[in-house]
């Protein structure tokens, strides 16, 4: 069966077992939880077979996580880092849950993808996110301790879901990017990011200049940006 590289990320040596999560929960795939040799089953119902790389540190090896053919649109790196950067941002906003305000969020910390360029671009920035975040939903108690993990809202899970189905929907081979996470987000239009994005001067024509990049893009690979 075909196999297809996914990422090359930084691991722990003596991490031990492996963790993989509901994706209705927290489908974040962490690779620091993982073992050499194992096969588990991703936040897309990939499996996942992880081998070490040769090279070793005395502090870190390399593991690279090959993804077996699927039906299945896989995430992209980016996509997937954009997502743990949410889940650490509703975290430290002692938030219970992940929503599309953290997710939003999370593309910005990330940085590097053409969502979070467009962003910024107009005039949507991290500290403008948290800020109007804050002023939406309210501040937590201090005493309040978020979930590892904080679990999705029902927002935040049909925005992942709208990005995979128009990924599949567009019969191109490749990733499922931010960019399609980001028009997920928007396409929520009662949800905490949308809201948040509105509010910040983003709008349609904005988003439909990002579905026409997506488009152009063909394969939904992603470039780095400055």
């Amino acid at each position: 069966m075909a196999a297809q590289s996914l990422s090359v990320l930084p691991a722990s040596p003596s991490s031990s077992g492996c963790r993989c999560r509901n994706p209705h929960n927290s489908p974040f795939f962490n690779p620091n939880f993982i073992t050499s040799g194992a096969s588990v089953c991703s936040f897309t119902g990939l499996h996942l077979s992880i081998q070490p790389s040769c090279k070793t540190s005395r502090r870190y090896s390399s593991i690279v996580a090959t993804v077996s053919s699927s039906p299945t649109a896989p995430w992209s790196f980016r996509f997937i880092k954009s997502f743990a950067m949410g889940e650490l941002e509703a975290r430290k906003l002692k938030y219970n849950n992940t929503g599309t305000e953290s997710l939003l969020m999370g593309i910005l910390v990330e940085g590097t993808s053409l969502a979070a360029k467009l962003l910024r671009e107009s005039g949507v920035t991290l500290f403008k996110v948290r800020e109007e975040t804050v002023n939406l939903l309210g501040k937590s108690d201090m005493y309040i301790f978020s979930p590892e993990h904080p679990p999705l809202t029902e927002a935040a899970q049909k925005a992942i879901d709208w990005a995979i189905n128009e990924k599949l929907k567009s019969g191109e081979t490749g990733e499922v990017t931010t960019s399609h996470l980001l028009l997920g987000i928007w396409a929520q239009k009662e949800s905490a990011g949308h809201k948040i994005m509105a509010t910040l001067g983003f709008d349609d024509d904005k988003a439909k200049e990002l579905a026409k990049s997506v488009m152009f893009m063909g394969v939904g690979s992603e470039l780095d940006v400055n």
